[in-house]
């Protein structure tokens, strides 16, 4: 096989080498000497750490972050500082073949591997990416031992990713996966990691692509991730057939950015399958900024953040699709996703205009990390609202509510479902069984404001509406039972820039809900969003039957319906029924 020109790969990246150097100045200072690894303030999605009431840790993969960027930097004083943190973390991978944790890291130098709930196999695909990154571009100053044992760790974490052998569902693992399998066997000579990253671009080339799309369909942040491993692909590997897949690959995320970003508001229209945080953040305006080569400006100079894992990775956004970066009149845009054992038909629908976007799934579970129901809109000057809708228990999204939608441009109909089967924080990690102790319960649509924090004035007893510049949100119950329970009510919350409305289910003192006892756990709502030229007289109905509830939204111009189940059943279920 050929070898990559390297030296090429950084000629294309030297604008660039100023911001990284940047990006890197504040982290030096964080650095522990007795540890040998970068410290940083402690986060907790809420799984997979058992950390609580700490204030500071050492991450594994922001340290291997930090020793590249100072590589890639050629920041000779601190040279000796990456070959340590590079030797700490090397030790601190599970290297023991018979070990159920083989070839994997864990998040933080203070948890190992047997401390977390559990362990995070991800890791031998995010740390194996960077120590890949290490050796391919700076193999020539690393020690001779130091090469020898980050070529080890490498192979570890290709026995890793290939036990466990992830599907393309599960989009942003599959290609990274692919990458660290592929290139180490190219690199390394290994013709059975080549043959394994190969054959597993292709599943997920042939997978994405009945569709055109990802499962983890337009999703902030791991289309970012998406775009970073498939550039990389494309940037390192030797393979004609690997280039081919990726940048086809490549290509359709860069659609589905582009189309889904509204120039107005500088916001990433929903719906997203997984999301952590509602408004764009300067880090994924800067990304975009970078791709298109500085050509589309969405932050200013100062405003400007460089991430330490762009540099030589050969990210650039197709020029064709940059006109769609800056101007905006009405787009409509509807997606078939691939297919899952749970999602067999989910669908996405998104309808733009300059003034607002609004977007849904078909159908979706309620985790934290999801956006099924997702609106932005502009509030005046250069201020602007989101709008989300969220289900939680005491406090805390709750994945076993299960979320079915109709939407036709700016109506949506959608009803919320509880799932036998699902979990309470995490999808999968921590599942209920249908059966929790509770002392809230209540269905949420929450406005976040950059500006004036909007009011919501009461239409009727179960009718609301919220003046956003010159859109008007409309939000209505049209139905709600769960047995057992009944003193539904709605409750306004106002936490700083954050303005909730909820139907609450319940609340009070820890309460049994044994989802599996009930006949009947169904609640459907009606929304509109729209402008002063398009808010026409929309009536809605409900027609009960013994096991399903119809929902109907009429207006001049369109007919909505949704019908549902009243029974709690599984995911799959509900879902298809």
């Amino acid at each position: 096989m050929s070898s990559t020109n390297y030296s090429s790969i950084y000629e294309e990246e030297t604008q660039w080498l100023p911001f990284l150097k940047k990006a890197l100045e504040p982290n030096h200072v964080n650095y522990n000497e007795d540890i040998k690894m970068l410290r940083t303030p402690f986060t907790s999605p809420g799984y997979h750490t058992k950390l609580r009431n700490v204030e500071y840790v050492h991450p594994i993969r922001d340290s291997l972050d930090y020793a590249l960027a100072i590589l890639d930097s050629h920041e000779d004083t601190y040279l000796d500082r990456a070959f340590e943190i590079l030797r700490t973390i090397l030790i601190l991978q599970d290297q023991q073949a018979d070990s159920p944790t083989y070839g994997i890291w864990s998040w933080y130098f203070e948890e190992p591997l047997s401390m977390m709930s559990p362990p995070d196999w991800n890791w031998a695909d995010f740390i194996g990416r960077r120590l890949l990154q290490v050796l391919m571009r700076h193999s020539n100053r690393l020690p001779a031992d130091l090469q020898q044992l980050t070529s080890q760790a490498i192979c570890h974490s290709c026995e890793a990713i290939i036990k466990r052998n992830v599907g393309p569902d599960y989009t942003n693992i599959a290609i990274m996966g692919a990458f660290v399998t592929l290139i180490a066997g190219e690199r390394l000579m290994n013709r059975a990691y080549f043959e394994y990253g190969l054959d597993r671009l292709q599943r997920l080339y042939d997978y994405s692509t009945q569709t055109g799309a990802f499962l983890e369909y337009n999703s902030p942040a791991y289309s970012t991730v998406a775009i970073l491993e498939l550039s990389a692909l494309v940037t390192y590997s030797n393979t004609v057939e690997a280039k081919r897949l990726a940048n086809e690959l490549l290509d359709a995320t860069w659609l589905t950015v582009a189309e889904h970003f509204h120039p107005q508001l500088k916001q990433w229209s929903g719906p997203h399958a997984r999301s952590y945080q509602t408004f764009l953040g300067r880090s994924h305006l800067s990304f975009l900024q970078m791709a298109c080569k500085g050509e589309v400006l969405f932050v200013s100079d100062d405003e400007f953040v460089y991430g330490l894992e762009w540099y030589a990775q050969g990210i650039v956004c197709p020029k064709r699709l940059h006109g769609l970066f800056t101007s905006i009149d009405v787009r409509e845009l509807r997606q078939d996703l691939p297919p899952y054992h749970e999602f067999r038909t989910r669908t996405a629908y998104t309808y733009m205009t300059p003034e607002f976007t609004l977007g849904t799934f078909n159908h979706n579970v309620m985790w934290k990390q999801c956006r099924n129901l997702l609106g932005y809109v502009h509030t005046g000057n250069q201020e602007q609202s989101y709008i989300q809708l969220r289900v939680l228990h005491d406090g805390y999204d709750f994945c076993s509510a299960v979320y079915t939608s109709s939407q036709e441009q700016v109506s949506v109909l959608y009803g919320i479902q509880f799932a036998l089967d699902g979990g309470d924080t995490h999808v999968n990690l921590d599942p209920i069984h249908g059966w929790m102790t509770a002392s809230d319960l209540r269905i949420r649509i929450e406005i976040g404001s950059t500006g004036k924090v909007p009011a919501w004035k009461q239409m009727g007893e179960d009718a609301f509406q919220m003046s956003l510049g010159e859109t008007t949100l409309s939000v209505k119950a049209l139905y709600g039972a769960m047995d057992g329970f009944s003193a539904f009510h709605w409750e306004l919350i106002e936490e700083g820039p954050v303005v909730s409305l909820d139907y609450v289910l319940y609340e009070g003192e820890p309460a049994e809900i044994d989802f599996h006892a009930m006949e009947e756990a169904l609640f459907l709502f009606a929304l509109t969003l729209c402008g002063p030229d398009q808010c026409l007289d929309r009536a809605t109905s409900v027609t009960v039957s013994e096991h399903a509830v119809q929902s109907s939204l009429e207006s001049p111009d369109q007919s909505l319906t949704l019908k549902l189940t009243k029974k709690p059943a599984t995911r799959d279920v509900l879902f298809h029924n």
